[in-house]
């Protein structure tokens, strides 16, 4: 065992331990945040979707931030947006005196998040030398989720039995995200991307901006209104929250590397598909639980659609890997990851203001009806997808 751990190379060791700490400290913050916003400052939800916007902005303008830092490479970029992440989750913790302030912390957090979004794929990929890009970006996800696993059980523990506070957990995530900036800050450094390419946009990669433009959209729904769903609705404490949270995590230990594996082996065509499929029932399931079943059961089947939701967001990787394998260079790869991120916020964003509107106007299952309609769309779309005869023999 020790023999095969001095066998992996340094950079991936690194990159591999600062995607851990990216996920311990992502870990915490996704069980806690929603019961943060309920207990502090006690929302609507029309005002959760509204929260989005100053959330998902940094998301649309991640190719002109990444653009402006066009000297910094793409493993430096990558240190620092955990340390801007870092600033602003210490900074909710700490100085959030009202709501408006928090949208500030939020604003400076979500530009972190957002600018390593297309980098861990990036950078992942890049460290693939077998040929076999979803085995890479599998285990990494895997590392993700086991040390998100962690981050849930410390909010579980600490708000359940060592009087934990919403401040000191937020502190405890900026100190991951510190030491995963110091991890991907210790690696081999690359050439920067020319600004000329970071604004690239090829007409043979529209079914992939197609693809991650859906993605966003159907991320977004459940990002934003799932986990509320479960505090307002269900009336769902931290605790629990953290509880589904390390369930899905727990899963995901195998599930996610597995999947990686099933990308290489079936190809990014049948796991879109199967994936969309699924989301249709997940969504359905979702939105409609409480109308079909039983309180008690509605609550399961609403928690059971929850965890397969965070369990198919991985499926994300497959459309790295898709573009992987038709970008012409490795500087366009990096450049187009870039502006997808900024393409699926324009709609990400947009769907958000609507979700809370539709919610306030109609109820929270139209919302989840809308996700099952974008998830058949994605289901179609998959089916125009097409590797090049090379890519597949390589």
């Amino acid at each position: 065992m020790i023999n095969r751990i001095k066998a992996i190379p340094r950079d991936y060791m690194l990159f591999l331990l600062a995607v851990a700490f990216i996920g311990f400290a992502g870990g915490i913050v996704n069980a806690s945040f929603n019961n943060f916003l309920n207990e502090k400052f006690a929302i609507s939800s029309l005002q959760r979707s509204a929260l989005e916007v100053p959330r998902e902005i940094p998301g649309f303008l991640v190719m002109f931030v990444s653009a402006m830092l066009f000297f910094m490479c793409n493993r430096t970029l990558a240190a620092f947006s955990q340390i801007i992440a870092a600033l602003g989750i210490a900074c909710i913790g700490l100085f959030s005196f009202n709501f408006n302030v928090m949208l500030v912390w939020l604003f400076i957090y979500s530009t972190g998040q957002h600018l390593f979004l297309p980098l861990m794929a990036d950078i992942g990929m890049g460290l693939s030398k077998d040929g076999k890009p979803g085995k890479t970006l599998g285990r990494l996800y895997g590392a993700d989720n086991l040390a998100a696993i962690l981050g849930s059980f410390t909010i579980f523990i600490g708000f359940g039995y060592l009087h934990l506070t919403f401040s000191l957990s937020f502190i405890i995530a900026a100190i991951g995200f510190c030491l995963a900036a110091l991890m991907i800050y210790l690696m081999k450094k690359n050439k920067p991307v020319s600004v000329k390419t970071k604004f690239t946009v090829r007409r043979e990669y529209g079914l992939y901006y197609w693809l991650t433009v859906l993605y966003g959209t159907r991320k977004q729904l459940f990002m934003t209104f799932a986990p509320w769903v479960l505090v307002t609705i269900f009336g769902l404490k931290v605790q629990a929250i953290a509880t589904l949270l390390t369930i899905g995590g727990v899963i995901g230990i195998f599930f996610k590397p597995a999947l990686g594996q099933a990308i290489d082996r079936f190809g990014e065509k049948k796991i879109l598909i199967i994936e969309a499929v699924l989301f249709v029932f997940v969504c359905i399931g979702y939105g409609f639980s409480r109308k079909l079943f039983a309180a008690d059961i509605a609550l399961i089947v609403t928690s059971a659609c929850y965890i397969t939701d965070q369990l198919l967001l991985s499926v994300g990787m497959a459309r790295s890997t898709y573009l992987k394998k038709i970008a012409r260079n490795q500087e366009e790869l990096t450049s187009t990851l870039t502006l997808a991120t900024t393409l699926d916020h324009v709609f990400s964003i947009s769907i958000a203001v609507c979700g809370g509107l539709i919610w306030k106007a109609f109820g929270y299952e139209y919302i989840f009806l809308i996700g099952a309609g974008i998830a058949a769309a994605n289901f179609v779309s998959a089916f125009w997808i097409r590797i090049p005869v090379q890519s597949e023999q390589n």
